[in-house]
């Protein structure tokens, strides 16, 4: 399994996440095998898993239209990001102003790829709990989070993660988990970061970008793990520790282990749970 204990710079997130990996970090990388020729992620996410690996061949992925043109811009344009950041300010006036700007197609169109990642760092340190948040037509809704100094400007952050997505052979795309991994070959690994199976029917950790993440795309996915599976491929998945999930994957290895969700629209739904990882390899 993955112990590479050479000298690699400390990345971290650049936006906090639904669902991220921070918390259960430690356990995950006990999984990751050695020897892996590309890592593919579909469900990027907050990419705490790509930034502690830091693999030099990756293809990383996701729906969100909104957090890929991000990474795109920290790669490509992280000077000009970060002046744009320096203009914005920490008011409730000024945060809902900001919010809007998504309710008008033809204004938001008008923004460049710069302004709109300038955008969604500054919404993400400033909205309430740091919940991304969309409502069905793909319209952030968190409130403000009345914080008194959030760190909208990490620039040593932001340049570090840019350097690493330069220095090493990262493709971003923006498609479906299945299209995602269609490269995937025989020494590649994939890590599965799904939206999860909601632990009750009034939990609902999916809505972070339009269309949600259903029953039938957990079985969706399970097929595509099994299509991976044939190819000789090696994948670990994450998920809630729900009976649907472990029957679903019945056929792998699957570990239980102790999570903590920290993001979360209400306080009491935040601690600790039981989570699975799901493997197809020793």
């Amino acid at each position: 399994m993955y112990n590479d204990k050479s000298a690699k710079p400390m990345l971290k997130p650049v936006v906090k996440w639904v669902g991220g990996k921070r918390q259960i970090l430690d356990e995950i990388m006990k999984y990751i095998p050695r020897n892996i020729s590309t890592y593919y992620e579909p469900f990027l996410g907050g990419g705490a898993v790509l930034f502690e690996l830091q693999p030099e061949e990756a293809v990383v992925n996701d729906l969100n239209r909104e957090l890929i043109n991000l990474y795109q811009v920290i790669k490509d344009r992280v000077d000009e990001l970060i002046e744009d950041l320096r203009k914005h300010k920490n008011e409730k006036g000024y945060y809902y102003r900001m919010r809007r700007l998504d309710r008008d197609k033809v204004v938001y169109s008008e923004l460049t790829p710069v302004q709109r990642a300038s955008r969604v760092i500054y919404l993400n340190k400033t909205c309430y709990n740091g919940l991304f948040r969309v409502n069905k037509a793909g319209e952030f809704n968190t409130p403000f989070g009345r914080y008194k100094n959030p760190k909208i400007v990490n620039e040593v952050g932001l340049r570090a993660v840019s350097a690493y997505l330069n220095r090493a052979s990262v493709r971003i795309t923006c498609q479906d988990f299945e299209q995602a991994v269609q490269g995937a070959e025989s020494g590649s690994f994939v890590y599965f970061d799904p939206p999860y199976d909601p632990l009750s029917q009034t939990a609902d950790f999916t809505a972070y970008a339009e269309g949600g993440f259903g029953r039938e795309e957990q079985e969706r996915l399970k097929q595509t793990c099994d299509r991976l599976n044939e190819k000789g491929v090696r994948f670990l998945l994450s998920n809630s520790a729900t009976d649907f999930i472990k029957d679903l994957y019945q056929g792998y290895k699957i570990e239980i282990i102790q999570a903590k969700r920290s993001v979360n629209s209400v306080a009491a739904r935040r601690g600790g749970i039981q989570e699975v990882l799901v493997f197809n390899y020793p």
